[in-house]
């Protein structure tokens, strides 16, 4: 095993309002779990899929993958996403220091192109992830006051999967842990070690749904581009 992809399944999914965790959220017709999942599967370079999901789900997580044959294991989230995805490194065959690729479950139609871009950068340089520019004026404001505009030639947003080598992260994991950091995305934690993290061009269908919006348009998606 060279390359192992971890799906962060364990949001709960609030601002969606369904009640449920938004990974099992249906689009088209099919859950936003199978949708990720089926996307890695369709990668001849990835070797296992580890799936993290809330514990109550795990059931369910099993009959909505029971197609996907790279799967390797469906695991219990934390509190923290850095807690879920340490949860699915644990998961990693003993002696494997190959490409891990966290992905959020939530962004259902992650291209192939994409995934193969982060994982070719993450080979070469250790740590890789997908952005997107930032096309808003970006103004900082503080107390309800703008005080600021901000130069966004700089500014881009970030994707995923994102891609390291296990040393690498688990490097970095400790170290946020040791600082008592809570890490919203996993170039962050290797940031705090000074690494370079390669950035490669993400792509405006790899969205992650989170309000009732972003799930209108990934239907819209569907309906439009006749996805399958």
């Amino acid at each position: 095993m060279e390359i192992l992809a971890i799906l962060v399944a364990a949001g709960r999914g609030e601002r969606l309002g369904a009640g449920r965790p938004k990974a099992f959220i249906e689009v088209g017709g099919r859950s936003m779990l199978a949708w990720s999942a089926e996307a890695f599967e369709a990668v001849p370079a990835v070797d296992a899929i580890v799936v993290v999901v809330p514990e109550p789900e795990r059931a369910r997580a099993r009959e909505l993958l029971a197609h996907v044959t790279k799967l390797h294991a469906i695991v219990p989230g934390g509190e923290r996403r850095q807690d879920s995805v340490r949860a699915g490194l644990a998961q990693v065959p003993k002696g494997f220091d190959g490409i891990v690729l966290v992905h959020d479950a939530a962004r259902p139609f992650v291209e192939r192109a994409v995934i193969e871009a982060v994982l070719q950068a993450a080979r070469e340089s250790g740590a890789a992830l997908p952005v997107m520019p930032v096309v808003d004026t970006v103004k900082r404001v503080r107390d309800g006051r703008v005080v600021e505009t901000v130069e966004r030639s700089e500014l881009f947003g970030a994707q995923t999967p994102q891609g390291f080598r296990l040393s690498c992260l688990t490097r970095a994991y400790a170290a946020a842990d040791a600082a008592g950091l809570t890490v919203t995305d996993e170039a962050m934690a290797l940031e705090g070690l000074g690494e370079t993290v390669r950035a490669v061009p993400g792509s405006a269908r790899n969205r992650k749904i989170t309000t009732p919006d972003d799930l209108a348009w990934a239907e819209d998606v569907v309906r439009r581009g006749g996805l399958s």
